[in-house]
């Protein structure tokens, strides 16, 4: 039976009047008297093998080409089976209404009271953030397990969709969210922080107050950050300074050497190797001799220190006419380099008529110390010859890791027979590189201060 609705009739109208236009095109293509002939005009979907195309109707009428021009009127009952067959196929994995609205309201008949506390507030008409707040008050004060209870129900809730939501949820778009299921989302989870609103002078009022301790802090406390602070100062400051002056500190912990026996061996018995070298039992030393450096001058007399102690370029050799001179560390920089750093260190405990010997050449030259003596580094005159006329001197500075003064140790050769000595083999002083320089006696090497900051 044709729909009633004036809508649904102004349409068919159109669809009529289209019809109408069509067929009388093909009745003016018409040509000659003959007896106008009989078409059909078939109105077909264009997708033939289209497997929904069996239940689409196919809108078929006879229209007889007068000589006027005229068509009739094909029916119209034809058109509106049509486009309802369309709108069919279209809903046709949609359930119906009727079954929709009952699983709604026995959705509705079984809420639980957590839910039917959400329905309540959401109906309400309040603001959205009154019901935010509500439900965040509501939750907070629910035990774990009904917070549980919430959150399982949220879930089962999400899973109950209609038929049309599940299809689309195929699909890369996602469905649309219900009101409710929003509102949910934004307060299931309460808040732990609210907004900071405070302005820039409350807070640096509260980091004040904090550091104060809200005015808990007694004189007592103030005295013992500024203990800590203090011995953190001293500690940095003791680490410093022992790292660049370590030889003051380390001196007189130092004992060179633990080989050396302290019986004195007078004159030559035993064997005497080729090696040149100076014995101290006293003081256990036993270290090597650098002689024939060449030179005086400070730089290369401290590179010749790190392999012993040295013989001093301008005076004669041991067993020679004069005054033999041997210049040797006190102390120095642990960081430097050199295994003889602390040879002379202890050369301060000797005293006169104690014994030492010097090898050379296969030679052991036996001295007796007659004098000590402390005395300022530009006193250079301690190099020439002494008092007695086959001597040899020990310099070292003094106090041991600085070089303010020089201790001088004179001894006298009493074996080989002095006698025998001959003359000095010293080179000219044109040939000894720096003799014409020769302002202040040898110093201990320069800290490591000194090193990095030479100023």
């Amino acid at each position: 039976m044709p729909s009633t609705d004036p809508n649904n009739t102004s349409k068919n109208d159109d669809l009529l009047a289209e019809l109408r236009a069509k067929t009388a095109e093909l009745a003016k293509s018409v040509k000659g008297k003959d007896e106008p002939k009989k078409r059909t005009l078939e109105v077909e979907s264009d997708e033939s093998n289209d497997p929904d195309s069996a239940d689409e109707m196919a809108v078929k009428q006879s229209v007889t080409h007068a000589p006027q021009g005229k068509a009739t009127e094909p029916s119209k009952n034809h058109a509106v089976e049509m486009v309802r067959s369309k709108l069919s196929r279209l809903y046709a994995k949609e359930p119906d209404a009727g079954v929709e609205a009952e699983r709604v309201e026995e959705l509705n008949r079984q809420r639980s009271p957590h839910q039917e506390f959400m329905h309540n507030l959401t109906n309400s008409g309040k603001s959205l953030a009154d019901i935010q707040t509500q439900w965040h008050e509501y939750y907070t004060n629910l035990p774990d397990n009904e917070k549980h209870v919430v959150w399982k129900e949220f879930y089962s809730m999400q899973q109950h969709t209609s038929e049309y939501a599940k299809s689309q949820m195929q699909k890369p778009k996602l469905p649309a969210r219900s009101k409710m299921a929003s509102v949910i989302d934004s307060i299931a989870i309460p808040r732990k922080s609210k907004p900071d609103n405070r302005s820039v002078v409350d807070v640096k009022a509260e980091l004040i107050d904090r550091v104060n301790a809200g005015g808990k802090l007694k004189p007592i406390h103030h005295f013992k950050s500024l203990l800590f602070g203090l011995g953190l100062a001293s500690v940095v400051g003791m680490i410093i300074t022992f790292t660049f002056f370590n030889e003051v500190f380390v001196a007189p912990f130092i004992s060179p050497s633990q080989n050396v026996s302290a019986t004195p061996i007078i004159g030559n018995s035993g064997d005497v190797g080729p090696e040149s070298k100076i014995i101290i039992p006293k003081i256990n030393v036993e270290v090597p001799v650098v002689f024939e450096l060449g030179s005086i001058e400070e730089d290369d007399i401290q590179d010749a220190l790190e392999d012993g102690v040295v013989h001093y370029a301008t005076t004669p050799n041991p067993g020679e006419i004069g005054n033999s001179v041997i210049v040797g560390h006190s102390s120095n920089n642990i960081l430097n380099a050199g295994k003889y750093k602390f040879a002379f260190v202890l050369l301060n405990r000797l005293e006169n008529e104690d014994i030492f010997y010097v090898q050379r050449g296969g030679v052991r030259y036996t001295y007796k110390i007659y004098k000590t003596e402390i005395v300022q580094p530009t006193e250079v005159s301690v190099l020439d010859t002494q008092e007695r006329a086959n001597t040899i001197t020990l310099i070292t500075c003094d106090p041991p890791g600085t070089s303010i003064n020089r201790l001088i140790i004179t001894a006298e050769q009493i074996d080989p027979d002095p006698a025998s000595n001959s003359a000095s083999t010293a080179p000219p002083l044109e040939d000894i590189n720096g003799a014409n320089e020769e302002e202040a006696l040898p110093s201990n090497a320069p800290s490591l201060w000194s090193r990095i900051w030479p100023f």
